[in-house]
């Protein structure tokens, strides 16, 4: 009776190791089944990937304003530097900062003391300059009779040629003593009014309407005069009725700055509000900043006129100026960034094209006379690439986009003006900028974005 409950032993413990067999074959069929699942759908994700993904923007109509962008500060149109000619001690400074002043009003005055002596010597000397000349003129007149009466008894034969030589010389010398007395009045008499004008300019009266815009010395302080090679500004006396903006502009933008072109001031210490301004002066000479450095910046300043009276400016304060250059009415427009560069053939983007030529120059590198055959050459091909460059812009044609050559005209902050290649209503691909400029060929297949909702952020 035994043998037979082995044998029945033996049979179920094989049936479980069947059943666990077929469940491992089960779940290795099942995670088999879901790797082809899944690499299928990558595989489809990736078929569905080769199409760009870009956003689009149709051409429009629209008026386009070419401006030329520049900071600088508000300055009055008129403001005078006030600086002493004479040197002394300020006796006298009647304005504050910021009173207003009228045409004549004293401004300066600086102690005459040392100029009235001056001047009481130059009196004395020209006194003594004209004493000396009446008596030069007496001895003259007398000489002169004793000439003439000499001359006489000469031609009668009664005077020796000595004795008359002696009485023509004596009458030459007081000739000349006259000659240098009335030399020396008008000399003293110079010398007087240079007194007469330093003693006038000890006392300095504004030359305009105005206010005094800075003052820089207080009573009691010595001054330098210009006449003293740095004079030393005492004040400023401007007319802020007439208030400008002087703008640096740089030499690549001035070209399009022409006087009477209309402005748009902001002017930082009212930050709601906008200006009028009109361009009435642009500098000859440049200004450069960083000479000889690679920070080097050439400028030119520009005078732009604050037309809008009804604000107070004040000396200094910071602007920031958009002055509109040309101005196209009514022409097709696109987004800036949809306009690109590339060859003439439309295969390359200016990065191929640059590192084409850099991968040449290393080619052809090589020392002395060799190498400056091959600069010279690099050059020339530098030339050719940027004549064999124009502007594309891609337009989308159901999945694909097309390579079309444009001619643009100006351009504002958003938007080009397109002259040739496009008509209202055209669909051009306007974004990523960094797939049009660098990857987007002719023909390549393209997705749009699905244009977001008002709020909605990219995940």
């Amino acid at each position: 009776m035994s043998a037979p409950t082995n044998q029945f032993t033996a049979s179920a413990a094989v049936a479980p190791k069947k059943k666990s067999r077929k469940r491992l074959w089960i779940i290795l069929g099942s995670l088999l089944l879901l790797v082809i699942v899944v690499v299928g759908a990558i595989a489809k994700n990736r078929s569905s990937d080769k199409a760009i993904l870009v956003t689009t923007e149709k051409a429009v109509i629209k008026t386009i304003t070419q401006s030329v962008n520049a900071t600088g500060k508000v300055q009055p149109e008129t403001e005078v530097k006030i600086a002493p000619e004479v040197s002394g001690e300020i006796t006298e400074l009647p304005f504050r900062e910021g009173a207003v002043v009228k045409k004549g009003d004293l401004l300066v005055r600086i102690k005459p003391d040392n100029y009235k002596y001056q001047l009481d010597q130059r009196e004395a000397g020209l006194a003594a300059a004209r004493a000396s000349a009446i008596q030069s003129k007496s001895q003259l007149l007398k000489t002169e009779e004793d000439y003439k009466r000499s001359k006489d008894l000469a031609a009668k034969q009664l005077l020796s040629d000595s004795e008359f030589t002696t009485v023509r010389t004596t009458f030459e010398s007081a000739q000349a003593n006259y000659d240098n007395a009335l030399a020396q009045i008008r000399s003293q008499e110079g010398l007087l009014a240079q007194a007469q004008e330093q003693l006038s300019k000890t006392v300095i009266y504004s030359p305009i309407d105005g206010t005094v815009s800075a003052r820089t010395n207080e009573v009691g302080e010595r001054v330098a005069g210009t006449g003293s090679y740095g004079g030393a500004e005492v004040m400023r006396v401007a007319d802020l009725s007439n208030m400008e903006v002087r703008v640096n502009v740089n030499e690549n933008d001035v070209v399009n700055v022409k006087i009477g072109d209309k402005a748009k001031i902001s002017v930082d210490a009212y930050p709601n509000r906008r200006f009028n301004g009109q361009v009435w002066e642009i500098a000859s000479s440049a200004r450069t900043l960083g000479m000889n450095t690679q920070e080097e910046v050439t400028n030119f300043v520009v005078k732009i006129r604050i037309t809008d009276r009804d604000a107070a400016f004040r000396p200094g304060m910071s602007a920031n100026a958009d002055i509109e250059t040309k101005i196209a009415p009514d022409v097709i427009a696109i987004p800036i960034q949809a306009v690109t560069v590339r060859t003439r053939e439309g295969a390359k983007t200016i990065d191929q094209l640059s590192g084409d030529r850099e991968k040449k120059a290393k080619e052809t590198q090589g020392d002395g006379a060799v190498a400056a055959v091959n600069q010279k050459d690099q050059r020339e091909r530098e030339r050719t690439d940027r004549e064999a460059l124009q502007r594309v812009v891609f337009l989308r044609n159901g999945s694909t986009v097309k390579m079309v050559n444009v001619k643009t005209g100006i351009a504002d902050t958003t938007h080009m003006e397109i002259t040739e290649g496009l008509k209202k209503d055209d669909e051009v691909v306007s974004g990523p900028f960094s797939i049009i400029t660098r990857v987007l060929k002719d023909g390549d297949k393209v997705r749009v974005e699905a244009p977001k909702k008002p709020g909605e952020q990219k995940k």
